[in-house]
């Protein structure tokens, strides 16, 4: 561990220990069987940790933390011209417009307001872009866009996917790489063909399912809303296959160092990788406060959710402890990953274990994130 300055905090070992013992915790009992924590700071990894069966270079399926490396890379385009926010999805993917899609813009779909949450997309249909685009002719809305806030799991970003396939001449997961992750000093993290898949951990199954009691007196519901994020689509990402499409909505594998390094680039913009602009709106307006079903106000920019000042930063994945200014975007399972401009922090934590307690994995992720957040001081 080292310890690092900035303009005005600095980092305490002190508190990195406190948050990396709590993140040992459940290895230690059993419960998980590997995890990765990584702290980022003025651009560099100032303390990183690994435990149960795995080592510091072991990779992980990050899940829906991969949305905010698709995102920025449509924060590429937008800045350069090439895609425009109020332009419609469908004059860049006209497929997709079928079905009274016609009228969604790019922007609707980056803030989950496109009103296609449900829409179905599975192997074999997500191999090719030919046959995703067959697809999408064919979804159909679940509500009006831009009059709700749903999550959208996986959809979005398939389309996503299409509009950078379509604007650059270029396969998405090449895009992300080469202006992205590659640029960052990153290893590719989307996308990866079978033999660059060694070393990466196997999601599995732990825990048992919160009881209806249990769920009411944390969310106020007895049955929580059903997703197409199931066990059985978790697991699918141990196969090659899967690892190869690079699902932009979740299939992105790397380990809690290139999440944490991905962050201090969204906070650093090395070389001017975007536009300083663009890169404000991305990470810092927010543009969606329509409450999602459970009643949670979104908070999302385009691409990210942002903590705000409402108290409710935990509930969005970033912990009890971070500045109203702190942005990221979470995995299923449990994967951490934000950074806080307030203090310069970034954070990365990643898990093969699918913990299926939904109640203790996020009070597991609030208590690890809020720590996280405390481990600067001012100077």
């Amino acid at each position: 561990m080292s310890t690092a300055t900035h303009t005005s905090t600095t980092i305490q070992q002190s508190r990195i220990e406190t948050l990396f013992d709590r993140c040992g915790r459940e290895i230690e009992s059993g419960l998980l069987p590997s995890c990765q924590v990584a702290v980022g700071f003025e651009g560099e990894i100032v303390a990183q940790a690994t435990y149960g069966n795995a080592t510091d270079d072991t990779r992980y399926c990050i899940f829906s933390a991969t949305k905010p490396y698709v995102a920025s890379t449509m924060w590429q385009l937008i800045s350069e011209g090439t895609v425009e926010l109020d332009n419609t999805a469908a004059s860049y993917v006209p497929p997709f417009g079928e079905n009274g899609k016609d009228q969604i813009t790019v922007e609707q779909v980056m803030l989950h307001m496109s009103g296609f949450p449900h829409a179905p997309l599975k192997p074999p249909q997500w191999d090719t872009s030919e046959s995703r685009l067959r697809a999408m002719a064919n979804w159909r809305l679940n509500w009006e866009p831009g009059t709700r806030y749903e999550y959208h799991p996986t959809s979005a970003h398939w389309v996503l996917a299409e509009i950078i396939n379509a604007v650059t001449g270029n396969d998405f997961r090449d895009e992300v790489h080469n202006r992205v992750t590659g640029p960052l000093g990153l290893p590719r993290m989307l996308g990866l063909a079978p033999e660059d898949q060694d070393g990466i951990a196997e999601l599995i199954l732990v825990g048992e399912p919160a009881t209806p009691d249990e769920l009411e007196a944390t969310f106020g519901v007895r049955e929580l809303p059903m997703t197409e994020v199931t066990n059985e689509a978790i697991l699918r990402f141990n196969e090659p296959s899967v690892r190869e499409v690079g699902v932009p909505g979740g299939g992105a594998f790397g380990t809690a160092v290139d999440v944490a390094l991905f962050y201090q680039g969204l906070l650093g913009n090395p070389d001017g990788l975007w536009d300083p602009e663009m890169l404000a709106i991305g990470t810092g307006k927010v543009r969606n406060t329509l409450p999602d079903p459970m009643g949670m106000p979104a908070n999302r920019s385009i691409g990210l959710f942002l903590a705000g000042d409402d108290g409710m930063s935990n509930m969005r994945g970033l912990g009890r402890t971070v500045s109203p200014m702190a942005f990221g975007h979470n995995g299923a399972g449990g994967q951490l990953a934000w950074a806080d401009p307030a203090t310069g922090l970034s954070f990365g934590y990643t898990t093969n274990g699918y913990d299926e307690h939904e109640v203790r994995q996020p009070r597991r992720d609030t208590a690890i994130g809020s720590l996280a957040g405390l481990c600067t001081t001012p100077e």
